[in-house]
């Protein structure tokens, strides 16, 4: 059934968020909603946590059992007293290096599955193309790549080391302890400054910073691709210094940035060192108080003297992390800014597919289509039928709602009400591809990718052979033009097709969507930018290769108009005026009056 209402459900129903982590992570903070994707491998997580506490504690009890050797070994006891912690410390050292690789193949190889689950998500919502059309395209690579893969970031140094510092810095201030109860203290205390004050003053200080990088790397991306991609008018009309400068200015902000991120990290870096000193020198005081009181012996007091040294290993990554937590937020807040744009186009819950053959006749009643709430309905209560093979035309001016009828037959958006029928079956019933099977064509602005004639053929159909290819070439009029091409299919054909004219590119479009052979063919505009003569020849190529298909043309010109079965007038997103060009030729209305602006 058709949607309802003013705009797409911008709130998962229950079962959704159930089964997806990230809309059932909505309304909570971007840094938790990360870290609920590695959900699914939280087992391994886990293990890299232990992994990672066991290589720390054998660090710092490596450090501790050397101090108590050294001490032992120079009251010159029997070598047999030593054996065992010599035999301790070439384990620990064994144990140290083998729990730390363990712990780094799990603990990345767990992040790495998880960022690919977030890539394929991201791919998967531009696939429905309500991001695309909502981000400027270098943002939104920005948003692909470096805010994408601050989840990666996330998982390994934001999540792993602070519950890592959790279990290795509690047994080394409990050990501490047992030997003295001011020295463990005085340690708990330091690791409590070192890993708890000083990544969240680094925190709170990094929260402005990171966004801010977050930001000047997206305007960066954007100014480039906008300067790379706009340099022939740029240069044409004397803007390029101007856009250069723009790039100068982006990049010397995220520099400016950089450089006061790097002030964070230099920061808790030291503030840590502080730290650690201070802590030493106060376990040393305590230690030679207490061997001085004979409350200590001299080997435990180095023990607890080097593993209190030991410890701040523990806690010495957190502050950097907490430095870049801002940034990790704000790359946060950008990723889902583009996984929570509310779909416009819904699956249905049953994948159903449509009869073979596949139906060729289109029936749209009431459509109705709303941009927004607060903007103006684009399409009010259209009714259009487009029987088989038949060829019909929707004329009205720029805004009148003809490219939101394409949206809506391309499956690009939903109705919000009325229907929109093929064969009988309303296409919202079926899956968005399942209905391009049977409806196809040529968009406003065809894409045409920076890659061969062949390839950008395929794109249709990836099996197709040659002798199809030049097929579809025939009949978009376009195999004349390529067969005089030295390479033929193999030809370039440039950055968006620059090596091609505006006529053959529409035509290529025309041969691609010809190749996936639609039942239902929709013209968008086809005609768009082309000089008058260019434009008839085009009109006429395409209704010709139309031949077999029941065709909507949807144009703003009359140029072979007089070829259509019928004509939908539409303006302000409404039905003005239907009929055969005859009969409304001689009909007083829109259709009239432009056919014959001069009266």
């Amino acid at each position: 059934m058709s949607a309802q209402g003013t705009g797409p459900a911008t709130v998962p129903d229950t079962a959704e968020a159930a089964a997806d982590p990230i809309a059932a992570g909505r309304g909570r903070g971007p840094l938790l909603r990360m870290i609920r994707l590695a959900r699914p491998r939280g087992s391994r997580f886990a293990l890299g946590v232990l992994l990672g506490g066991a290589a720390t504690g054998s660090g710092v009890a490596l450090l501790g059992v050397s101090a108590w050797l050294l001490a032992m070994a120079a009251q010159h006891p029997p070598i047999t007293a030593l054996s065992v912690a010599i035999v301790a410390t070439r384990a620990l050292g064994v144990t140290r290096g083998l729990t730390r690789y363990l712990e780094r193949l799990v603990t990345h190889d767990a992040a790495f599955r998880t960022l690919a689950d977030v890539r394929v998500r991201v791919y998967e919502r531009l696939a429905r193309t309500e991001p695309i059309r909502r981000f400027r395209s270098g943002d939104l690579v920005s948003r692909l790549v470096n805010d994408t893969e601050a989840t990666q970031d996330l998982l390994i140094r934001g999540l792993t080391p602070p519950l890592v510092a959790v279990v290795a810095g509690g047994a080394a201030a409990a050990v501490c302890t047992a030997l003295l109860v001011p020295g463990g203290a005085l340690l708990a205390a330091g690791l409590l400054l070192a890993g708890l004050a000083v990544p969240l003053a680094a925190a709170a200080l990094g929260r402005g910073p990171g966004r801010r990088q977050a930001e000047a790397r997206g305007a960066l991306s954007t100014s480039l691709v906008d300067a790379l991609h706009g340099a022939p008018d740029l240069i044409a009309y004397g803007a390029m210094d101007r856009a250069v400068r723009r790039v100068e200015e982006a990049d010397a902000e995220l520099t400016r940035v950089a450089r006061r991120d790097a002030g964070l990290l230099g920061f808790g870096a030291g503030a840590t060192a502080l730290i650690t000193g201070l802590t030493v020198w106060g376990s040393l005081f305590l230690g030679v108080t207490a061997v001085q009181g004979g409350t200590l012996g001299p080997v435990p007091f180095a023990v607890l003297v080097l593993t209190t040294l030991a410890a701040f290993e523990i806690v010495a990554p957190l502050p950097a992390v907490a430095a870049r937590l801002g940034a990790m937020r704000a790359a946060g807040e950008r990723l889902f800014g583009v996984l929570d744009t509310p779909p416009l186009v819904h699956e249905p819950d049953e994948r159903r597919t449509l009869p073979d053959p596949l139906p060729d006749e289109l029936r749209i009643r009431g459509l109705e289509v709303c941009y927004g709430p607060d903007e103006p309905w684009a399409l009010r209560g259209v009714d259009i039928d487009v029987r088989p093979g038949e060829k019909v035309a929707v004329l009205g001016p720029s805004g009148a709602g003809k490219s939101t009828l394409a949206a809506v037959l391309f499956r690009f958006r939903d109705p919000d009400r009325g229907t929109v029928e093929l064969g009988g079956a309303d296409i919202t019933d079926y899956p968005r591809d399942e209905v391009r099977r049977a409806v196809g064509g040529v968009p406003q602005d065809p894409h045409v990718f920076t890659s061969t004639l062949r390839e950008n053929l395929r794109l249709a159909r990836p099996e197709a052979g040659d002798g199809e290819l030049w097929a579809a070439l025939r009949r978009a009029r376009l195999a004349d033009d390529v067969e005089a091409m030295p390479e033929g299919l193999d030809t370039e054909v440039g950055v968006h097709g620059a090596r091609l004219s505006g006529g053959m590119r529409q035509r290529l479009a025309l041969a691609r969507a010809l190749l996936a052979a639609p039942r239902v063919l929709v013209l968008d505009e086809p005609t768009a930018h082309l000089d008058p003569d260019t434009r008839d020849a085009v009109v006429a190529d395409l209704l010709d290769a139309a031949e077999g298909c029941s065709t909507l043309l949807i144009t703003h010109d009359l140029a072979g108009l007089d070829r259509v079965d019928r004509v939908y007038v539409l303006a302000e997103g409404r039905v003005l005026q239907q009929g055969s060009p005859a009969e409304l030729a001689a009909r007083d209305g829109w259709y009239r009056d432009a056919l014959n602006p001069a009266g």
